[in-house]
């Protein structure tokens, strides 16, 4: 029986490595978002162009998941988390010195592809970090990262931290990845197949869509995409819609605030719901609680006090959604296919992240009010758990003795 690379040892650090990285990519998702208000009179940018540079990145992602995921595969996880920290460093620096809209666009589309590209070697490590039994915790660790990184660049944007100056987000945003990723390449094991494992790990696609997985992922694919499809949805669109029922805007920005706040703690019970002996259940349970906050932040009255509150617990409820389904992807492949599995996976959940925004769009335009766009998330909250359940009881029917 051949062996893999192990980490178990060295858990505690890659885990802090991977924390910390998934710290930087949340800030950098945000850094548009804050940095927008300076760049529109800097560069004249016109509606629609603020709707371009803002999905830039996104773009970018889908690109890096598959890259990323391939990488991890042919050359290790190490190596897959370093170049991608490179690329968005680089590239997220180069936008200081961007002159044009056309250079804008550009520079944020490939910090993206860096962005995209470190987030499946991000799940795999933490995942492949500990013994099986805490795989979910190492992940929602790990995935907690991303909200706090994403509130501390709200923070900044709502006390003027970065002194009103775009340059300064892009430029913090860049250089946190250069300065971790040369600590990740020399203390990070490189996670990679042994050799002669590597040797017959070809053809990975098609491996993924093998019958012994094809049903999995399928499954996680549309996990995927719907999940992201709501987190985007209040990412992108919940400011706006709040504003929309009477909240101030700098009110608005204190409950999104609050949302990442929220998922911070919501992401880590996720990953001890899904440590649990028989996870199915309390996982059900977790998604039907993230389509009830839903409906509670469709219904309350348009205080801020309530909202606060409301906002947190959506947070909590719908991140804690997501780090279950982030623990649950790397269980569904063997290791030589891994980084290839979450990588597609990721990628695919990118356009449920471009289709979230659009579909929001489409609802609004056609009348919707900000409780009924809300509701429509609902039942793909609903959809989405149950995907995932799915895809538990497919485990937990492998590892049942023959």
């Amino acid at each position: 029986m051949t062996k893999t690379v192990a980490l178990h040892a060295g858990g505690g650090r890659a885990l802090a490595l991977a924390f910390l990285a998934a710290v930087i990519e949340g800030f950098d998702l945000q850094a548009a978002g804050v940095a927008v208000p300076k760049l529109v009179p800097a560069f004249g940018l016109t509606p629609p162009q603020i709707g371009l540079f803002l999905s830039a990145a996104t773009f970018g992602l889908i690109f890096g998941a598959l890259s990323g995921g391939w990488i991890a595969d042919r050359w290790g996880r190490r190596a897959g988390l370093f170049l991608s920290l490179l690329v968005f460093g680089i590239f997220s620096v180069a936008t200081i010195f961007a002159t044009s809209f056309e250079q804008l666009l550009v520079l944020r589309i490939l910090t993206g592809v860096g962005l995209g590209g470190a987030f499946p070697n991000l799940i795999n490590i933490a995942a492949e970090s500990v013994e099986p039994g805490r795989r979910g915790w190492a992940v929602s660790v790990m995935y907690a990262g991303v909200p706090l990184g994403g509130a501390i660049a709200s923070g900044i944007a709502a006390l003027g931290l970065h002194g009103g100056d775009w340059h300064m987000i892009f430029l913090v945003g860049g250089l946190m990845p250069l300065i971790l990723a040369p600590f990740v390449q020399l203390l990070l094991p490189p996670l990679a197949v042994v050799r002669q494992k590597a040797a017959v790990a070809t053809g990975r696609l098609a491996k993924l869509f093998a019958p012994e997985t094809l049903v999995a992922t399928l499954l996680l694919w549309l996990a995927f995409f719907l999940g992201l499809m709501v987190v985007y949805v209040l990412l992108n669109w919940m400011p706006q819609l709040l504003v929309a029922r009477g909240l101030e805007k700098s009110e608005a920005s204190l409950v999104q605030l609050l949302f990442n706040v929220g998922g911070v703690f919501g992401s880590l019970i996720g990953g001890r719901i899904f440590d649990s002996p028989r996870p199915a259940v309390p996982v059900l349970l977790a998604f039907a609680a993230s389509a009830a906050a839903l409906v509670m932040l469709g219904v309350l009255p348009a205080e801020l006090a309530l909202m606060l509150v409301g906002g947190a617990l959506v947070g909590a409820a719908i991140l804690c959604m997501q780090a279950i389904l982030y623990a649950t992807a790397p269980q569904c492949y063997p290791f030589e296919i891994r980084g290839t599995g979450v990588g597609l996976a990721v990628a695919v959940g990118r356009l449920g992240s471009i289709a979230g925004p659009l579909f929001t769009g489409w609802l609004v335009a056609a009348g919707a009010t900000p409780s009924g766009v809300m509701f429509a998330l609902v039942p793909l909250t609903v959809l989405t758990g149950v995907f995932t359940v799915g895809l538990l009881f497919r485990r937990t029917r492998r590892e049942v003795p023959a």
